[in-house]
């Protein structure tokens, strides 16, 4: 479904999670995969290079519920929200089943230590190929030679890449066209496995107000984040509606 030129999957969380882990098995060739949502589109309204990667080689899957709802609405077909937490830990679970080997790239390293112990813990059996907390700066072409190299070494089948948005999505794809391996950015999603960010409950992800929990558990970090980039959201979502409308 193409919201302003960008091409977001008709899915939902079964099946991303059911295809994604064939890919990840070689059943079709490896695929950076975005969880896109109205930040992502706040931020890539405002960057052109950033939209340039959202429509270019990659799956988008609506991690967002305002950006599913308005698809499902315009488009009259299934579109239901996939959240990277559920997606990452759908994958690391069923996984289990077909032998999926996971790298955790993203975040501090005692992060990712209590996010592996977490996994061994919570999910027995899932095969973790490793870890590592890359630099908090850009790396050089030598280090990222060396990232490339123990990933590749590692044998994993799929990269599960946590490093804010957008830089996860640009780093998710330079992988898959360096070593051919799929990967899944998905933001926060090791901490909340982790257990060092707390989950919204249930009724507030069923009502799309998950972005609400998440200010009032980090208001300095996140308030500019969702005051603007939600309002310039639905001002894509009304120009979408309309253009749809026209269209049709």
């Amino acid at each position: 479904m193409d919201f302003h030129g960008v091409d977001v999957a008709a899915t939902n969380p079964h099946a991303a999670a059911d295809e994604l882990i064939s890919r990840a098995l070689g059943a079709t060739p490896p695929a950076a995969y975005r969880l896109v949502n109205s930040y992502t589109f706040a931020l890539a309204s405002r960057d052109a290079s950033y939209m340039q990667l959202l429509r270019g080689p990659g799956i988008n899957l609506p991690d967002g519920g305002p950006l599913s709802s308005v698809l499902q609405r315009t488009h009259e077909t299934e579109c239901r929200q996939v959240r990277g937490p559920g997606l990452f830990e759908d994958c690391l679970d069923r996984g289990r089943d077909y032998g999926v080997r996971h790298f955790f790239l993203g975040g501090s390293q005692a992060a990712l230590d209590q996010l592996v112990a977490e996994v061994e813990r919570r999910f027995p059996g899932c095969q973790i190929a490793g870890s590592w907390s890359p630099p908090f700066r850009a790396l050089s072409s030598a280090e990222l030679e060396w990232q490339d190299m123990m990933i590749a070494e590692s044998g994993a089948h799929v990269v599960w890449v946590g490093l804010g948005t957008p830089k996860q999505d640009v780093e998710a794809l330079r992988i898959v066209n360096s070593i051919g391996v799929t990967t899944a950015a998905v933001g926060a999603a090791f901490d909340f496995t982790a257990g060092t960010k707390a989950v919204a409950p249930k009724w507030m992800q069923r009502t799309h107000l998950e972005w609400l929990f998440r200010l009032s558990m980090e208001p300095r970090r996140l308030w500019k984040r969702y005051l603007f980039g939600n309002a310039r959201f639905l001002s894509l979502a009304y120009q979408h509606s309309r253009r749809t409308k026209t269209a049709a």
